[in-house]
């Protein structure tokens, strides 16, 4: 098992010759715009995943996908002649996921302040279910009833001779 510090510098250089071989183009009309956002090396060095975004409609995202597919013998081929490993490793282009993600994500961010905004107007109007201060405070002893109670404590002592 290969270094993880070499792993992810062989990683970050395919990262860079694989975006700089497609922006330079490739011959395939049905390739879009698009990202290489990250690449990830296995600890054998032999097999580099590839995560793309792809801007553009659904259709474009398929149609880049399969010209990467097609591409993926000549991506390699550029990766090999521009790394300093034995052997080159294979390539694997998968769809990154980050912005459905980041969609889905902002979608719950906003069903959450729209139903904090629902409860903060039902809150302004709420009255309480009984009193407003539920909590049992402790009892204040006044001095004459105090003076009561030892007088019934000292009645019950003497009855019991």
């Amino acid at each position: 098992m290969a270094d993880p510090a070499r792993a992810r510098k062989l990683a970050d250089r395919i990262k860079v010759i694989v975006a700089k071989r497609l922006e330079k183009g490739i011959r395939d009309p049905r390739l879009g715009f698009v990202t290489i956002t990250d690449v990830q090396v296995t600890g054998d060095l032999q097999h580099a995943s590839i995560f793309y975004t792809v801007y553009g409609t659904d259709e474009e995202r398929v149609d880049s996908a399969a010209a990467l597919k097609s591409a993926t013998g000549m991506l390699r081929s550029e990766v090999g002649r521009n790394i300093t490993a034995r052997l080159t490793p294979s390539l694997e282009f998968i769809a990154d996921a980050i912005p459905e993600n980041a969609k889905l994500i902002e979608d719950l961010l906003a069903t959450a302040r729209s139903r904090d905004t629902e409860v903060s107007s039902l809150a302004s109007t709420a009255q309480y279910a009984g009193d407003a201060d539920p909590y049992v405070k402790p009892r204040e002893v006044v001095e004459h009833e105090l003076d009561a109670a030892d007088a019934d404590e000292a009645d019950d002592e003497g009855d019991e001779d």
